[in-house]
């Protein structure tokens, strides 16, 4: 193997052990990423039950990860803030708002898509 293959492997093994620590810190620091890991482990299989074709089974499944994935990127926004200082700001202010409506947002998306599929079943 060549210099730059092992590069991108070892590029690869630490990557992915960043993002390991990401979800366990996750796991560990925020609740409402618990509860969404809850909630996706137990609607996967319901999703995979509920879809009569591949795309609905993919479209439910895919929307839990799509609100875990934001709710990580909100954490993220969360704790960039709070390092830069715990006193009010209004941009501080803003900054968790908008990451909270994002998750918001992603929670709509999933129900859109879960309604839609279930009622039009």
């Amino acid at each position: 193997m060549d210099n730059r293959r092992l590069k991108g492997l070892t590029d690869l093994k630490k990557a992915t052990n960043y993002s390991l620590s990401g979800l366990l810190s996750a796991w560990k620091h925020e609740s409402a990423f618990r509860t969404e890991c809850v909630l996706t482990i137990i609607m996967i299989p319901a999703g995979l039950w509920i879809g009569n074709t591949l795309i609905q089974r993919l479209l439910l499944v895919t929307s839990c990860f799509v609100v875990l994935t934001v709710e990580l990127l909100n954490s993220a926004i969360e704790t960039i803030v709070d390092r830069i200082g715990r006193e009010f700001d209004p941009l501080s202010k803003k900054a968790k708002d908008m990451g909270s409506a994002a998750v918001f947002v992603s929670l709509i998306i999933t129900l859109i898509i879960w309604l839609a599929i279930i009622l039009g079943n």
